[in-house]
């Protein structure tokens, strides 16, 4: 919702300042809203950072930038609305997380076009820890490269 390629370059310059380096960017990508009905449609994107902070602090800082930006809720039992910015940890190195608050790799990514297109711009390579397949054949088996 609102202005939302000036919003997500400014979740991006957010990003870069309180997380980490952002060392890739993907192109912007508008799709479709996924799981719910809607009359907006996204932008989607996909970054690399260098960080030094660890994935909970990370949760913290990325859940205070959508705040900054306008969001006012987190979406639970996989029911979605509309939102100004959502800002999903997709993965960490090759990090396991399950936790109450957050799971690394992102447990939907992989089902995700608009997930798994901006990622393999950047990461294509990068191989998802838990499933063993690389960003790029998780893209190419949703026939989205």
């Amino acid at each position: 919702m609102g202005c939302r390629e000036e919003t997500l370059q400014a979740a991006v310059k957010m990003i870069h300042e309180r997380i980490g380096k952002v060392v890739s960017l993907s192109a912007f990508y508008d799709t479709e809203p996924d799981g719910f009905q809607s009359e907006f449609r996204f932008l989607n994107a996909a970054c690399g950072v260098e960080t030094t902070f660890s994935p909970l602090s990370i949760l913290d800082k990325t859940e205070a930038i959508e705040k900054e930006l306008g969001r006012i809720s987190k979406s639970s039992n996989r029911i979605y609305g509309d939102r100004t910015i959502d800002i999903d940890i997709l993965l960490i190195e090759d990090l396991l997380i399950e936790s109450e608050r957050l799971t690394v790799p992102h447990p939907l990514m992989h089902e995700r076009d608009f997930v798994l297109k901006p990622l393999a711009e950047i990461a294509r390579d990068v191989v998802h820890p838990r499933l063993q397949k690389s960003v790029g054949e998780l893209a190419r088996a949703l026939r989205i490269t």
